[in-house]
């Protein structure tokens, strides 16, 4: 299907992802071993037929750029189309707020051109930040058939009082949108949007023109009466990573074999970056049980438990259990973890014991030595 087209938030918010986010934006935080969070709403794209999106993408960058590249591992390499990326870094010259978006429109309005050189009849929207592997062409469908302006995808399952919230009608119908709510209640939203490609124009022009810049406020709720807004309710599998706890929460999730199946389902894979690593050696005098190893690791020591990205090395002696550990982190003899999260190239000096909680997981922010 060859009928949408993609583009995908990811800048800088005010979340609670501390160390994860001092290196990079939202869309590359390392998830599962062996992916990036971008990935999984990329591949939805790609296993929906889209073969055009933009990423639209503010902050720290370059880690995600790096990531991306020219779109080859998602298919979407091209010389007319495909990945196109889209770091509006002179935004901050002529906004105010050190260049930080306002909300989605303004993100949108930044890139006003390529919003007019789509191509395709309808538009996807979504952000960089959730975990789903959801059927996209279905979604499109539905929407064509409900005859809708607006189709946001939700899910009954509650989430914090940040997030926004919906109250459907009989036939699913969006008649109310509320956030920050102090005791949330109805359909959490999950954002992402699809609509038709000259709706979107429009209404950025129109929102632009009188300093309206939030989707869910001037849009969302300003405009219920004047569109009609769908709901597709999706009560599968769907992370938001907002805060340390979240992201630790839904990677311990991954070592159950349900959660696994439902987020990478033969039928609509997950695709990642290449990587040449060679396989994962496991010593026979160690122990790695219950845990999430990915390729080109190292384990000598005793492992329970465990996300564990490329590269990681586990000197014998070294325990380490209910752990995520980013690439190239090195746990040296004697040392002890304990729900501990290390970044990208941390090193676990002989013998030191650390102990988070499960409820707040310590964090040790990248290249660090303890």
């Amino acid at each position: 299907m060859n009928q949408m087209h993609g583009i995908i938030f990811s800048y800088e918010k005010k979340t609670g992802l501390r160390e994860l986010i001092e290196h990079r934006i939202h869309g590359s935080i390392p998830f599962a071993g062996d992916y990036r969070v971008v990935d999984f709403m990329l591949s939805n794209m790609v296993n929906a037929g889209v073969r055009d999106v933009g990423v639209i993408m503010h902050g720290k960058c370059q880690s995600l750029l790096d990531h991306l590249g020219s779109g080859k591992s998602w298919d979407l390499s091209r010389n007319y189309g495909g990945l196109t990326l889209l770091p509006a870094f002179a935004y901050a010259e002529h906004r105010e707020g050190g260049g930080q978006f306002r909300g989605k429109l303004e993100a949108l309005g930044c890139v006003r051109d390529y919003l007019w050189s789509i191509r395709q009849d309808y538009v996807v929207l979504c952000d960089s930040d959730l975990v789903i592997n959801i059927p996209l062409d279905d979604v499109l469908q539905r929407h064509i058939t409900a005859g809708a302006d607006i189709t946001a995808v939700c899910t009954s399952v509650l989430g914090g009082r940040d997030d926004v919230y919906f109250k459907l009608d009989e036939n699913s119908r969006i008649i109310d949108t509320a956030y920050d709510l102090f005791a949330p209640s109805g359909y959490r939203c999950l954002q992402i949007f699809v609509m038709k490609t000259s709706l979107l124009q429009q209404l950025v022009d129109e929102c632009m023109a009188h300093n309206q810049y939030s989707f869910q406020h001037h849009v969302l709720q300003d405009r219920v009466q004047a569109l009609y807004l769908n709901a597709y309710v999706w009560d599968g599998y769907a992370a938001h990573i907002g805060t340390v706890q979240d992201y630790y929460q839904r990677s311990m999730e991954l070592l159950r074999g349900d959660v696994r199946a439902e987020l990478f389902c033969p039928e609509r894979p997950v695709y990642a970056k290449e990587n040449g690593s060679a396989s994962t050696y496991i010593d026979p005098t160690g122990e790695c049980t219950t845990s999430l190893i990915a390729d080109g690791c190292d384990i000598q020591g005793r492992v329970k438990h465990c996300v564990v990205f490329r590269g990681v090395k586990i000197e014998q002696g070294a325990d380490v259990e209910n752990c995520i550990l980013f690439k190239g982190t090195v746990v040296k003899k004697g040392a002890i973890l304990r729900h501990v999260i290390t970044d990208k190239h941390v090193v676990i000096s002989e013998n030191r014991t650390l102990m988070g909680a499960e409820d707040y997981p310590m964090v040790i922010g990248r290249d660090t030595v303890v």
